[in-house]
């Protein structure tokens, strides 16, 4: 599993929120060390249906297991503060012949409404969800995590240039029985004019890029 843009995006934007924390579909496990590094004293599960994907992410440090997110579950009385996941994005496109890199891309083995539904059954009443998704998919999502009381509290729409279209969102919900009608949206440019790192890009990434 290759370190791709997206995850690092979200392992830095991810708000910090409690002390359990859940990295679904972890691959490499990069999230999970991203926010391990972030809160050394969180306890971070990572999961995913690929075993090879598990593997690698256990000779990463990560705690991972192999498992689907349908499936998973906790002690009784346990809960996740925060659960993340860059979850599989291809749903009417064609099929890699790559059986590793089609589950990690294909929402097959995880659709949006899933995620949200069992994430909403795994948080606390104040937990969260932050996760990335193409730019096209947000009404969809937020339309879906409202159906299970998780309520936009933010969203930065990602742009890899300033005269390009959205290509990225990160949306952040709160697990709460009240409505939360405070949300929160900015932007984030990636490339400068000189195809570099914007500063603001810079800036989110620091304490992981060189």
């Amino acid at each position: 599993m290759k370190v791709g843009t997206d995850g690092v995006l979200l392992g830095c934007w991810a708000p910090i929120a409690g002390y359990r924390i859940l990295d679904v579909g972890t691959g490499s496990g990069l999230i999970a060390r991203m926010l391990m590094q972030r809160c050394p004293e969180a306890i971070v599960d990572a999961i995913d249906i690929d075993p090879d994907a598990v593997e690698q992410a256990k000779e990463n440090g990560v705690r991972a297991f192999q498992a689907r997110l349908q499936d998973w579950k906790l002690d009784i009385g346990d809960s996740y503060d925060l659960i993340v996941s860059n979850p599989p994005y291809f749903q009417n496109s064609l099929k890699n012949p790559d059986k590793g890199r089609e589950l990690a891309r294909h929402t097959d083995s995880l659709s949006y409404e899933e995620l949200v539904k069992h994430s909403a059954r795994l948080l606390n009443e104040n937990g969260q969800l932050a996760i990335i998704l193409p730019a096209e998919a947000e009404t969809e999502i937020r339309e879906l995590a409202a159906r299970y009381c998780l309520y936009c509290s933010r969203v930065t729409r990602v742009y890899s240039k300033e005269s390009k279209p959205v290509r990225r969102v990160m949306i952040s919900f709160v697990m709460t029985t009240l409505r939360n009608d405070v949300m929160t949206t900015d932007t984030l440019i990636l490339e400068d004019e000189k195809g570099g790192r914007s500063a603001a890009y810079s800036e989110l990434t620091k304490d992981f890029y060189l």
